[in-house]
């Protein structure tokens, strides 16, 4: 079973040779670099011209297109890629092919595989590429989200952690992060990065990163909730922005018998009928980490789970398990 014991990086520690912290305005002095622009949080970036792209206009009064939900892909493009072709959503070259589907990404793009950069470059791309459509590519911020723009902006800078103290470059480094992501990470990805919704609500499901109540503590509204984490990202210290990590690092809130009482004070107030998050891998809400022969966990597909009420998307890509890719409403 999970525990914080057997994973350090849940309250981590600084490494003994600590590196300079890693400054927003000093991107442009890692090597490999030709002259990016300054990276600082402020007003958000435009958005990219929309391209042309040759779908069918949509009429005005067409329905929405079906609805997906991604789980977390923490880096694994290849599998990311494959699951997508797979779902008949983007073509053999990688475009979207999806038409008026709407596609939610429900966070933690980086750390622990290859190729995060490329995960957040796909997502912007097909993001674009589906409005052209007429449908969507959206996607949550998640608590690894909130550590990779930490570990960029504060580097090496301590904050108080209840283990002492600790830094958001130390955490990222004990919770998968990959160098060769920070030193890609450019002012148009952290742009986009930093004004994620942390929530939403989409054909009654609502649509969370993590199996937590700490969204409660932001607001009693959706747009409260997110104009909250913004804020905090754009104005506040970096011991809010960390606290808001740890908030968001919290796990298991929707399991046992006191689950669906978790599940419903959420439900009753921000609206839906079902919760889908990711965050927590399928195999640790089901204890199923490993089987007795060594085998990789098992996993079907998305867990549902607490009554019927949430719908888990953490297939364990990071542990041999699966990237998952759903049409909601789940059975």
């Amino acid at each position: 079973m999970f525990s914080h014991e057997s994973h350090p990086g849940y309250e981590p520690t600084l490494p003994d040779q600590p590196s300079p912290a890693l400054q927003f305005d000093q991107l442009d002095q890692l090597p490999g670099r030709d002259d990016p622009p300054t990276i600082e949080l402020g007003p958000p970036l435009p958005e990219p011209g929309t391209p042309t792209y040759p779908y069918p206009a949509p009429a005005p009064d067409e329905p929405p297109g079906p609805l997906y939900v991604v789980g977390d892909v923490h880096g694994y493009l290849e599998e990311l890629l494959a699951e997508l072709r797979h779902q008949g959503l983007i073509d053999a070259d990688g475009h979207w092919a999806a038409g008026r589907a709407r596609i939610w990404f429900l966070g933690d793009f980086t750390d622990r595989g290859p190729d995060g950069i490329g995960v957040i470059d796909l997502v912007m791309q097909l993001a674009a590429e589906a409005a052209a459509a007429g449908g969507y590519c959206r996607a949550l911020m998640g608590n690894h989200e909130l550590l990779f723009l930490g570990a960029a902006r504060y580097g090496d800078e301590p904050v108080q952690s209840t283990a002492g103290t600790a830094s958001f470059l130390a955490a990222w480094r004990l919770n998968g992060g990959q160098q060769h992501d920070l030193d890609r990470l450019q002012a148009h990805h952290i742009s986009w990065l930093s004004r994620l919704p942390a929530i939403a609500i989409e054909d009654g499901h609502l649509l969370l990163h993590s199996d937590t109540t700490a969204y409660l503590e932001y607001g009693e509204s959706i747009p409260d909730v997110n104009d909250a984490v913004h804020k905090l990202l754009a104005d506040e210290g970096v011991d809010e922005w960390w606290d808001c990590f740890r908030r968001f690092t919290k796990r298991f809130a929707f399991r046992g018998e006191a689950g669906p009482m978790a599940v419903h004070e959420l439900l009753d107030t921000y609206g839906g009928t079902r919760i889908v998050h990711g965050h927590s891998p399928i195999p640790y809400l089901t204890g199923a980490v490993h089987a007795d022969d060594g085998a990789p966990p098992h996993i079907p597909g998305p867990y549902v789970y607490a009554d019927d009420l949430a719908v888990a998307m953490d297939g364990g890509v990071t542990m041999e398990g699966r990237l998952l890719i759903a049409r909601l409403p789940v059975n």
